[in-house]
């Protein structure tokens, strides 16, 4: 019978257990922890303002997205999309952004779901959350998002409640994406990984909420209050898909760690940062303008626009680069899954800055 010393964790969970003692153990490396095309101060916007330190695009392979994307407007068809809705979803290229974001996935089958799961955020964050012209209405938000979440996470059956519940789900376009990309996402995911993804979207969902409070009664909160709910709702819900669609699974004790949480929510608080930055002008023209870090900070501080945008570029790019230390740090952890996760955080982050900027929909700057 093997025997261990006494007081040495063992089992499930060991190594996050272990985790501290690991890093504090661990000389991180001035480079690079994992092989990749690294970082650059990139040009962005029509390049009057500093540049944005992020990680460079780990792959462009057009022939790929094209598949995805030509899937992606075949299924949205299929749910109901109307013609210039359809035009929409082309220009907004989600194949190409989960090509870019999702580097290690060649199986386009794999890749639709992340599209899929991706287009139908937007889809609730456009039609229910931010665009009054597609019908977006702050005080109708908790109860469609309620909606959503029962569709992505089916409740129990109810007797003959059940049935309006349903026909609910087919009524509507969004709540008919949102149900049938995570019977998808089922497919290529474990349990825990979908109910990580429903999860995540639903603390995503909470904030959304609080911005449609803001919106409604006209008290617009300051920067940091904004950040502080930003972080839910952030590219890190799309980016716990890493690992799901790419066939493999990071332990829970880990990717729940604080130190791997840490990384991740500022990769994705950086990505997000970049989309209010690319933002700006949609944001400000709308009829109820929505929340965004530049157009706060700008009011918080008094200050111009740009003053504000170069204060944001600021933040962003010392989020970015605590990840990377972060990124440094946690390669002395002995797991395979988690490296390959923390490698794909940092993919999502460059892929997600060169959708961003090469993208129609956020061509428009003040």
């Amino acid at each position: 019978m093997t025997t261990h010393a006494p007081g040495r964790p063992t089992g499930l969970g060991t190594t996050a257990a272990l985790l501290p003692a690991l890093l504090a153990a661990a000389r991180p490396s001035r480079d690079s922890p994992a092989a990749g095309p690294g970082y650059a101060e990139m040009p962005w916007g029509d390049g009057t303002h500093s540049p944005l330190y992020c990680p460079l695009p780990e792959r462009l392979d057009q022939a790929l997205s094209d598949e995805v994307d030509a899937r992606l407007l075949a299924w949205a068809q299929d749910r109901g999309f109307q013609e210039h809705e359809l035009a929409g979803l082309a220009k907004a290229a989600f194949g190409h952004l989960v090509t870019l974001a999702h580097p290690d996935v060649d199986d386009p089958d794999a890749l639709l779901v992340a599209a899929q799961m991706n287009a139908s955020w937007w889809a609730a964050d456009d039609y229910y959350a931010d665009d009054t012209a597609l019908g977006a209405e702050p005080v109708r938000l908790p109860e469609r998002l309620t909606l959503v979440m029962a569709a992505m996470d089916p409740v129990a059956p109810a007797g003959d409640l059940t049935p309006p519940l349903e026909a609910a789900f087919q009524d509507d376009l969004v709540l008919r994406m949102f149900d049938s990309a995570v019977a998808h996402l089922r497919r290529h995911a474990t349990p825990a990984q979908v109910q990580r993804i429903c999860y995540a979207t639903f603390s995503m969902f909470v904030s959304w909420t609080a911005y449609a409070a803001w919106r409604e009664t006209g008290d617009d909160p300051t920067a940091w209050e904004y950040l502080a709910a930003r972080q839910h709702d952030s590219f890190y819900t799309s980016m716990t898909l890493i690992d799901a669609i790419a066939g493999y699974q990071v332990p829970a004790d880990l990717f729940c760690h604080p130190h791997v949480r840490r990384a991740a929510m500022r990769a994705g608080t950086a990505s997000v940062i970049v989309n209010d930055l690319h933002s700006v002008a949609k944001d400000a023209a709308d009829e109820k303008p929505v929340c965004n870090l530049v157009l706060l900070t700008a009011a918080d501080r008094d200050c111009s626009l740009d003053e504000a945008t170069e204060v944001t570029v600021a933040l962003h790019n010392d989020l970015v680069r605590g990840f990377e230390n972060d990124h440094r740090q946690l390669a002395a952890v002995p797991s395979p899954e988690l490296q390959r996760f923390l490698r794909g955080l940092r993919a999502w982050m460059g892929g997600g800055f060169h959708w961003h900027a090469t993208n129609p929909r956020y061509a428009t700057r003040p």
